[in-house]
């Protein structure tokens, strides 16, 4: 049958998009523009906490677009308030500053970071520590924390301003800090999505944590796609049993409307100013409905909990179907953060998952990422195991031959 796409000449060619136009979505299946129905194990990249067309979250957002979208900072957002209220309740941290995505959660983060430095610590070119594997965004200050050359070819010159050790080895971290006295912060994603569903270890995190107390600099943990219940914790450094100083937040918090936030403890939050940072969007009235409603039908339905359970059962589902089977180095994540790492670049199962009407990724380029949607029921995740996992084994096979 001819694929489901439709030609979009006037947009820029800045993606590898596959060939299917996504037309409606239900709860965790979405439709083509020719009807046919596919399973959805992406949600968005860990958008689509929800999954698609929530009804709770639809009648919010409906009745919310009839009343205000948007007023800019100008003026006093009480919805920012409650959304606020549920994140340093959830967090245990003190304030937030809202925006738009991940990007630019990550964006502000880093201008803590230097303030802190400069304000605080009394430095004249303040650091900030990052890990191999890292990524944060792609802007220029992102992409500079960023730790994949593929994504920064063409950029330079980078911002300055960055030292860079291993992931989950504290020694390397303690002698950066001996190195460069002016590290303000120390910069991680608690749990690195694209560069392949890599953990820090608990007791790395809570080593940071000591460590930066020692010294008096920031931890901030980029929790863009970790975040928002996905591992089956609120946040996923609560599995360490910390808190950072500053957290940025994006992806789930809105259940596939853009929003982004900064969420920050004492430490912190009085950082920046008014004139220090702002955002027109940030905080706008329907972002803000969309990420209160999110936590609260969460809260609701227990579905930080649903995705431990979840997550477990995708995982030994995965682990049964691949045991044995040569070409798997491993199968690595917490809650409904999984991936799969293969011997060898895996890219073409992004089609052959879809010609199986199954959307997944790959990331790091051997590593197959699912991050489904909390809602995702037993169900689901069986189908999603069931789908997926001739396609690994077919494709390990061909190695093989």
């Amino acid at each position: 049958m001819p694929e489901a796409q439709v030609p979009m000449p006037h947009v820029m060619p800045t993606y590898g998009r596959l060939p299917v136009a996504l037309a409606r979505g239900e709860g965790c299946r979405v439709w083509d523009v020719q009807g046919e129905e596919y399973l959805d194990a992406l949600s968005g990249i860990a958008v689509n906490t929800l999954g698609h067309a929530h009804p709770r979250l639809v009648a919010a957002l409906q009745q919310q677009v009839a009343t205000l979208i948007h007023t800019s900072n100008y003026y006093q957002v009480p919805l920012q308030e409650e959304l606020a209220a549920r994140l340093t309740r959830l967090s245990g941290l003190t304030n937030v500053f809202f925006c738009n995505s991940g990007l630019e959660a990550n964006e502000g983060a880093l201008k803590i970071a230097r303030k802190y430095g400069h304000d605080v610590l009394g430095f004249d070119t303040p650091l900030t520590l990052v890990f191999e594997g890292a990524f944060h965004g792609r802007s220029l200050a992102t992409l500079s924390a960023t730790a994949n050359p593929k994504v920064q070819a063409g950029f330079a010159p980078l911002v300055p301003g960055f030292v860079r050790v291993a992931l989950n080895d504290l020694a390397a971290v303690e002698a950066a800090m001996d190195a460069h006295p002016q590290i303000s912060a120390v910069f991680l994603e608690t749990i690195q999505g694209e560069g392949g569903i890599n953990p820090a270890r608990i007791g790395f995190l809570q080593g940071l944590r000591k460590l930066c107390d020692a010294r008096g600099v920031l931890l901030m943990l980029d929790e863009v796609q970790c975040g928002i219940g996905r591992t089956g914790q609120w946040f996923a450094h609560q599995w360490a049993d910390i808190r950072p100083d500053v957290m940025p937040l994006a992806k789930g918090l809105g259940s596939g409307v853009p929003i982004g936030a900064i969420v920050c403890g004492p430490k912190a939050a009085g950082v920046l100013q008014a004139g220090n940072h702002g955002s027109t969007f940030g905080g706008n009235p329907l972002a803000m409905r969309a990420g209160v409603e999110t936590i609260d039908i969460m809260e609701a339905d227990g579905l930080v909990a649903h995705a431990a359970a979840m997550g477990e059962r995708l995982t030994q589902r995965l682990r049964a179907g691949l045991a044995g089977q040569a070409g798997v180095v491993e199968i690595r994540g917490q809650g409904l953060m999984i991936g799969i790492e293969l011997e060898r670049p895996c890219g073409v199962l992004l089609q052959r998952a879809l010609d199986a009407r199954l959307l997944i990724s790959v990331t790091a380029d051997r590593v197959v990422r699912l991050l489904p949607a909390l809602i995702a029921g037993p169900e689901e995740i069986d189908e999603m195991a069931a789908r997926l996992l001739p396609l690994i084994q077919a494709f390990l096979q061909e190695q093989a031959a």
